[in-house]
Formats: structure tokens, sequence, C-alpha cells
């Protein structure tokens, strides 16, 4: 059989792909993935056929812009972004596609679930987060800690309409109905509540335990769990430099404001400051060192390591709270910080506490003081040690790479 993947986003939008990508294709199936320039080495690197959507520059400018990180303003910016490029996108997928091909979509792949609504192939829909689907029974967590479950129904379904009305459906809305009459098709609503979602098949990245399927999901919904793929087959050794610093001291703990995150220069400077006062090491991830203060002794930058290789040798784990990041840190078995500013995170945050394997510090919040509190408080409660070390047992079981493939082979 041959995949098309079309993922959309950040690295940790790329990785669960590319690791299904590459077990497809070890049961012998071709695998072409449709993305943008920055991922060509991490596609090539796995065995897998790259093809271009977006250049660096492009990608580039999108990361670069401040309103992709405000909680309110990012969804629209990147719906924007999707909409802008919708038709190229869908010329792209009709030059890849070839019959028989099997389509794996991103859930903002709009022009992947367009191409399945007008030639009606063989598609499935990756849902990487519980927090995509609409629910009135219980809905994913707009601000950290916040639980609507006990809200009246009709007061959810208010809800609900009035975020599709009034905030997402008039972001993509007008350019995706437009070109759907350009194709042919009939006009759509509610657009991020139902459309986004592949009729045939609908597989979510994450397993029952970090989000309890509710009756009102999609009918095709099948969730199978984290995939984990993070290149760590490839990059099997560390750099003789970051493996001297693990061994030479205490665990460190280990920071990251998101893989393409250009705005967190108060982030790492907090960091720093939150180490100095809990007397420990720290290890500090970004591909953007220009954001970094002066190193002090016992802090290490670099910028890029698969978390699987060096998460079991850290104390802790703070990031921004985005799915494939919080994965990584279940299965390493170690407590995580986050710093949720928008999309999935605010969920994300409050499934890890509910865990109890976390806590999330607000980015208004986020000093050296309400880190360093969190992050003792955190390291030093045995509740949460046992809460790790059962999660990360559970997720090793799971076998989230050949479930999902064997989901897509049915597809066909």
């Amino acid at each position: 059989m041959r995949f098309l993947m079309t993922p959309v986003g950040s690295s940790g939008d790329h990785h669960p792909f590319i690791g299904i990508g590459q077990r497809l294709r070890a049961r012998g199936h071709d695998v072409v993935v449709l993305t943008a320039a920055p991922f060509e080495e991490m596609v090539v690197g796995a065995g897998l056929e790259f093809r271009l959507t977006v250049s660096r520059e492009e990608y580039d400018r999108v990361t670069k812009d401040p309103e992709l990180w405000h909680p309110r303003k990012g969804l629209g910016l990147v719906m924007r972004e999707v909409g802008r490029w919708l038709r190229v996108a869908y010329d792209l997928v009709a030059d890849a596609y070839q019959p028989g091909t099997v389509l794996i979509g991103h859930g903002l792949s709009l022009s992947t679930r367009l191409f399945e609504d007008k030639h009606h192939v063989p598609a499935a829909t990756l849902q990487l987060a519980p927090s995509v689907f609409h629910s009135e029974f219980a809905p994913p967590s707009f601000t950290p800690g916040a639980d609507l479950s006990r809200w009246p129904r009709w007061v959810k379904r208010v809800m609900w309409w009035a975020v599709d009305r009034f905030f997402i459906d008039p972001t993509i809305a007008p350019t995706l109905n437009q070109f759907r009459r350009d194709l042919g098709l009939p006009a759509v609503r509610d657009v991020m509540r139902d459309w986004i979602h592949s009729p045939r098949r609908v597989i979510g990245l994450f397993p029952e335990w970090f989000g309890p399927p509710q009756p009102d999901w999609p009918k095709a919904l099948r969730l199978t769990s984290f995939p984990l793929y993070d290149e760590s087959d490839r990059q099997t050794q560390l750099a003789p430099d970051l493996q001297r610093f693990l061994s030479d001291g205490t665990p460190p703990i280990l920071f990251t404001p998101g893989s393409a995150n250009q705005q967190a220069d108060a982030f790492f400077r907090e960091a720093i400051g939150a180490v100095t006062q809990l007397g420990r090491r720290a290890l500090l991830l970004t591909q953007y060192p220009s954001q970094l203060p002066t190193l002090p002794a016992g802090v290490h930058h670099e910028r890029y390591v698969p978390f699987s290789a060096v998460l079991p040798q850290c104390a802790a784990f703070v990031h921004h709270g985005g799915i494939g990041s919080l994965a990584q840190g279940l299965a390493a078995g170690i407590p995580q910080l986050t710093m949720p500013m928008g999309f999935d995170q605010p969920d994300n945050a409050t499934r890890l506490a509910r865990l109890g394997v976390g806590r999330w510090v607000l980015p208004g919040d986020f000093n050296a003081a309400h880190v360093a509190a969190a992050l003792g408080a955190l390291i030093d409660d045995r509740g949460v040690s046992d809460a790790c070390a059962r999660w990360s047992r559970q997720l090793k079981q799971e076998h989230a790479l050949d479930r999902t493939c064997d989901l897509l082979e049915r597809v066909a």
C-alpha cells in the first residue's frame, strides 16, 4: 500500500507521523510525507519520501510571530495561515496522490480533508491531543485546572456554539467554503467541531487513561496511545560534552519552551534563576540560542537531543505542555512542570496534574521564585514519584505504533 502523510506544526506534531510512517514502511508500505522544509532531514533520515510544502523562510516567519504564543490569538493566527495556503496545499496533495493511496492527515491539514471530500478516497485523521474534541460531557480545560464537566449540558452547548460561531469559524470558514464552492462542494460550518475529523477513521494518539472517551466524541474515533517517536533510533549516542555534563553531577532539570518557540528569553532567564535558588543543575534545549543569557556553571545548552535519550537521566522536566513533550516525560517517569500558553497546553497541564505527575505555572507567574517552589514540591513528593513510575510502566506496555498501523491498514 501507499500512504500519503500531511503533518502540520512543530516537531511535536511531526514526530508521531514520522514514527508511524517508519513503522508502516517496515511493514512493506510506501510512505510519502508532505510537509515544510525544516522537517526534510527528519523525514529523509527516517527512510521516508519527502515532498515540500512551505519553505524554511515561511515557517520561520510564522514561528517568529509573537501572536503564536498568545492564549487567545495563537489559534486564530494558525487558522489564518492554514487558510492562506489552502489552495496551494490542496494542489500539492493532488500532485502527490496516486490511485490506491491512503491519506493520513493532521487535524489542521484541511487540504487533506478537502481532497478526501472531493474524491472520496480512503483517509484517516490523526488527532494528537484530547483537547481537539468538543464535548458536552467533559470539555477540555481552556485554562489550567478548569473543570467544566459539572456545568449543565445546555450551558456547555451554548459555550461551544459561541466558540464556533464567533471565534473559530470566522477565521477559516469563509476561505474554506469559497474553495469548496469552486470545487463543487457544499459549504460547511462548525469546522473544528465536526468537519476536521475524517468520517472514515479518526485515531487519537493518546491513551484512554489520559483522555477518557466521551459519548459525543466522533463515532469513527479509536484511541491507541502516545507513539513516543523522537529520532532516538538515529541519534543513539549523545554528544561527548553533553554526556560529560550528565555524568559529572546530580541529575539536571531539563527546560524547553517548545521546539518552535522563538519568544522564550524570559523562560530561560527565570529557569536559570530557579535552579540557582534550588542549588540544582539545568539542561536547556532550544534551536534558537540567541534567546539564552550567559550560562553559569552547572547549566548546559543543546540545540536538540532526543527526549527519550536524556529525560531518564534528569530530575524533572519543565516545558510548555505540548503533547509530544509530556508523553516523553511520562515515559521517562519524571515529574513535570508546565508553563501552558495556548492550543492544547492548558488542557494537557490539567490532565498531568490529575495523573499526579505534574504542576503548572502560568506564563505571567513564571518567575524564578514560583518555578523553584513548584519544582521543589514536585521533586520532594513521594506520591508524585510513585505516580510517575506507575504511568511510565503503563505507557511502555501499550504498543501505540503497531496499534495505529493496524488501524491505518484497515482504512485501505
